[in-house]
């Protein structure tokens, strides 16, 4: 139990970060929470992932993260906390499976560090306090590189159809981001497991079986479903989840031509490296990202050397990497091979999502870099221990005193517009950190690693509790706090014309106590209200608990429905009211919704409720 106790205490903190005052942020995503409202009010609605019961239209992503919330619905009630605790207990969980992964190849310390800095990395505290699908997407990735882990160790096929699963049920997350991590994934695989070539690249091929049919089953089942018999795919321009997966979401990402897009097209920031460390996602992530870079290129170094002074800790089940069990190697050697096993697997995990992110000319936000969150807990944890354990050696302690230098550094330039004392508080720190860690073979470990972990983890963490202490609501949040420097909130873009309500394209309405009542009185409809844009309509419905439809998707660019549709729609009595006015204009993608709107605006007389501007579409047309 003692040996556990840390691990235990790691668990515990995380968690408490992660649910502490976790209601404050409300409906959170808006456009989620009314797909899990209506995952819990229809099971036809939950499978395909729609943002309203009766099913007009689904969320522009597959649907397994709005699974995972509609299902908490269902058993919990539709509120605040029953849509925000499953992605913190999806925090948690990470922050364990990255222990457990990085355990295996570099041992128990290592992977204490590794799972203290996923879990005190500023944006992870955002996502998993959050009901975006990046919380499940992440914990599917851990998931499968622990497999990875296992399956190197012995070249275990069982073990590596596992890691494809995990991630091919990511995709069902956030779909092609999922794959960043295939190519670290192959290639440890590939590299380190025990095994003959003909033999790894019929299990790496089995692996890729498991990825299609794990993430592929749901894109079949969709696609043999007529259209008339499900929900418009949100995000296509075809009703198409193959198009949506590789155009919107998939290739259009990094060219930037995403039809049906609002912005885009060399609108989403300057790319290259810099990116990461920039304004907007230099807070989120890179506190420690440089320093991973450093304790890469150091403990791969290092672990090629060997000559590990012993420690006290053996990593469990590694010192079988790429080892043949004949006892002839020493355990030395055996932690060497597995220490490049977690540096490879991790580095790749690293450098392949940095670049693809550092390339996108298409729709990227901050939050995207909760991905690089457990490659760079996995880098430090790996790296700084590979390099203590051979401290003895004047390059090693001077690779770790330039790591702490490098982080210290880093996290002053992120804490200037936010706290001057921790500015000031950190550096100081840090500077005591690489004078011990490069006289590591005189200076007591009691000394000088308590100093080096407070720090290096003192930035992120404190703005990590900021975050924590922070409501964060709308399309596109970001970690830090509410005001000042590069803090939090989320940035809200209203509807056009004037004629819109309270809401927005990336921020939801709320509808005011006379039109909840309104909506809710609305009986033999099947939508009590429609509105352009799913987060318009999504705070429509989750503030009356009525259906609303989300004409034209999440942009209002979708096809969904098209006028001829929606005229038949309202004939049959099918819509009650039609809430708020046009969306942002299209510069891509269908303007069905506009011509909706035009419609609606000639047709039937306009009254004003709570701010809102509402046509009932029942009352007949106007002379």
């Amino acid at each position: 139990m003692r040996a556990r106790l840390p691990l235990l205490l790691l668990s515990a903190g995380t968690a408490v970060l992660y649910l502490w005052r976790l209601g404050d942020s409300g409906w959170a995503n808006a456009y989620y929470s009314a797909a899990a409202q209506a995952g819990a009010q229809s099971w036809h609605a939950w499978f395909f992932g729609a943002t309203d019961a009766p099913g007009a239209i689904t969320v522009d992503k597959a649907p397994a993260a709005t699974w995972v919330m509609g299902l908490s619905a269902r058993l919990f009630g539709v509120n605040a906390w029953s849509i925000l605790v499953p992605q913190a207990l999806m925090g948690v969980a990470s922050v364990w499976l990255l222990h457990a992964a990085v355990r295996r190849t570099a041992g128990e310390a290592a992977g204490l560090l590794a799972g203290a800095v996923l879990a005190l990395t500023p944006v992870a505290v955002l996502m998993f306090r959050f009901n975006n699908p990046d919380a499940l997407l992440v914990l599917l990735l851990v998931a499968g590189a622990y497999c990875v882990v296992r399956a190197t160790e012995d070249a275990s096929p069982k073990w590596l159809v596992l890691a494809g699963a995990a991630v091919g049920f990511a995709f069902l997350a956030k779909m092609l981001q999922a794959f960043l991590v295939l190519p670290a994934f192959g290639l440890v695989y590939l590299v380190f497991a025990p095994a003959g070539l003909a033999r790894k690249v019929g299990h790496l091929a089995a692996a890729l079986g498991a990825v299609v049919v794990a993430g592929g089953w749901w894109v079949l089942v969709v696609e043999l479903v007529p259209a008339g018999s499900r929900p418009h795919i949100g995000g296509s321009q075809g009703d198409s989840v193959l198009e949506l997966a590789l155009g919107y979401n998939g290739f259009g990402r990094l060219t930037g031509e995403e039809v049906g897009s609002v912005g885009g097209g060399g609108g989403w920031g300057a790319t290259g490296w810099s990116r990461l460390l920039g304004a907007e996602m230099g807070s989120q992530i890179a506190w420690l990202l440089p320093t991973a870079v450093v304790l890469l290129v150091a403990g791969w170094w290092a672990a090629g050397r060997g000559g590990a002074q012993s420690t006290g800790a053996q990593s469990t089940g590694a010192a079988r990497v790429g080892a043949q069990q004949d006892g002839a190697e020493s355990v030395g050697a055996q932690r060497v091979g597995a220490e490049r096993v977690g540096l490879a697997l991790w580095g790749g995990w690293l450098v392949v999502t940095a670049a693809v992110f550092s390339s996108m000319n298409g729709i990227i936000h901050s939050y995207y870099a909760v991905a690089l969150a457990p490659a760079v807990g996995g880098l430090v944890g790996t790296g700084a221990v590979a390099l203590w354990r051979r401290r003895r050696e004047p390059a090693a302690a001077a690779a770790l005193s330039g790591a702490a230098a490098v982080s210290a550094l880093q996290c002053h330039l992120l804490l200037l517009d936010w706290s001057a004392l921790l500015a000031s508080v950190v550096p100081a720190l840090g500077l005591l950190a690489a004078v011990g860690l490069f006289l590591a073979a005189v200076v007591p470990a009691a000394v000088v690693v308590p100093v080096a972990l407070v720090a290096a983890l003192l930035g992120p963490g404190a703005y990590s509790v900021a975050t924590a202490a922070t409501p964060h609501s709308g399309a596109i949040p970001s970690a830090g706090p509410a005001t000042g420097g590069r803090g939090g909130g989320a940035f809200t873009l209203r509807v056009g014309g004037g004629t819109g309500g309270p809401g927005g394209l990336l921020h939801a309405a709320e509808p005011g106590e006379e039109l909840v009542a309104l909506l809710r009185s609305s009986t033999g409809h099947t939508w009590a209200g429609a509105a352009v844009g799913s987060n318009n309509a999504a705070g429509f419905q989750l503030g009356s608990g009525a259906p609303v439809m989300a004409v034209g998707g999440f942009n209002g660019t979708d096809p969904a429905p098209t006028l001829e549709e929606f005229q038949r729609l309202v004939a049959d009595g099918r819509v009650h009211y039609f809430l708020g006015g046009a969306g942002m204009p299209a510069e891509s993608g269908s303007d069905a919704s506009e011509r909706i709107v035009e419609w609606v605006e000639d047709n039937f007389t306009a009254t004003e409720v709570d701010g809102v501007v509402v046509h009932d579409l029942t009352a007949g047309a106007q002379p």
